[in-house]
């Protein structure tokens, strides 16, 4: 019976040892799986800033009285467009008007004491040429003649000047653009160099405004992508034509040249993406992006061979066929692109 015992005992060890030695053992390797591998590497890529760019004009001239008095007549309104030299506001100031009166009458006065110098030179050569009158009363004459004219010249040049000053009353368009803004409405007093109307002068641009950091990476020529949805357009890139050298509140500006930009709303807010540098980034190319049920994947090929869906946040890379990963991945992971049957 003993021996009986004895020989179960050994059985079940050795079935123990049996299950121990099973366990212990490595699990196979899982199959590598098909398809298109990439290894996810940082890489240096633009650098873009979304900032907001101001349709304007390249400059802004303002339409100034330059004599005191009042606005009799405004011919302008805010939209129109005008011409350069275009009248487009009288000032009048009536002193001016008499001014004028009484340089006229001076000029008549003057003219009648020069034609009568000059008759009495007259009378004065012909007796001295008789042998009548010395040759000093004839000198004598000839100056009174020739101040007479000089009076006359004075205040003929007088009447000039105060008619001149009047004709200044018309406000002149200073540039060929479209009034913006009419700030003094007709009726008014208005001073000397007090602006009138602003008009649009220049080319039509759009001017950016970024810190003084982050300008030193533009140049001039350099391409800006748009939004053409915020000016009803095509077009969506622009070019800088402009980077002012002034900074202004910690902030330099610059202006964008775009093709079609019109002047006829001038302040539209345009969305624009400058390029201020360069950066590291990990990018992607979108075929490897696995998107279900609103959630963006990448598939990610473990050591073991085996593979799992990681979820990825993912923004437009610098290539429309490329996205850069914002979390999920890290550099060195092998991405796998799962061929159509898979």
């Amino acid at each position: 019976m003993m021996r009986l015992k004895l020989i179960g005992l050994a059985a079940v060890a050795i079935l123990a040892l049996g299950a121990c030695g099973q366990r212990a053992a490595a699990p196979p390797q899982a199959a590598a799986p098909a398809g298109e591998r990439w290894q996810v590497r940082l890489q240096s890529i633009p650098d873009f800033k979304p900032v907001a760019a101001t349709v304007t004009t390249r400059d802004m001239a303002e339409a100034r009285a330059r004599i005191g008095g009042t606005l009799v007549r405004l011919n302008v309104k805010e939209g129109d467009l005008v011409r350069r030299g275009q009248v487009i506001g009288v000032v009048s100031d009536e002193r001016i008007g008499f001014e004028t009166r009484a340089y006229d009458a001076q000029v008549g006065a003057a003219q009648a004491q020069t034609a009568s110098a000059q008759a009495q030179l007259a009378r004065t050569r012909d007796l001295y040429e008789h042998g009548v009158y010395a040759k000093a009363r004839l000198d004598q004459d000839q100056t009174a003649a020739r101040a007479a004219e000089g009076a006359l010249n004075a205040a003929r040049a007088q009447r000039s000047a105060s008619a001149e000053l009047g004709a200044q009353g018309a406000i002149l368009a200073p540039a060929d653009g479209r009034v913006l803004h009419t700030v003094v409405p007709a009726g008014s007093v208005v001073s000397p160099g007090l602006s009138v109307a602003t008009i649009t002068a220049g080319p039509t641009v759009l001017r950016v405004e970024i810190p003084e950091a982050e300008a030193q990476g533009l140049k001039v020529g350099q391409t800006v992508s748009l939004a053409s949805e915020d000016l009803g357009q095509t077009a969506s890139s622009a070019s800088i034509v402009q980077i002012y050298p002034a900074v202004t509140a910690g902030q330099v500006e610059a202006d964008l040249a775009a093709p079609g930009l019109t002047d006829d709303l001038v302040g539209r807010r345009v969305r624009v993406r400058l390029q201020i540098g360069q950066r590291s980034a990990l990018v992607i190319p979108s075929r490897f992006v696995i998107s279900r049920f609103g959630v963006d994947y990448a598939r990610v090929l473990a050591r073991d061979g085996s593979t799992s869906d990681v979820p990825v946040e993912v923004a437009p890379g610098p290539d429309p066929s490329e996205d850069e990963i914002l979390s999920g991945l890290s550099p060195g992971d092998t991405l796998v692109r799962p061929g159509a049957g898979q």
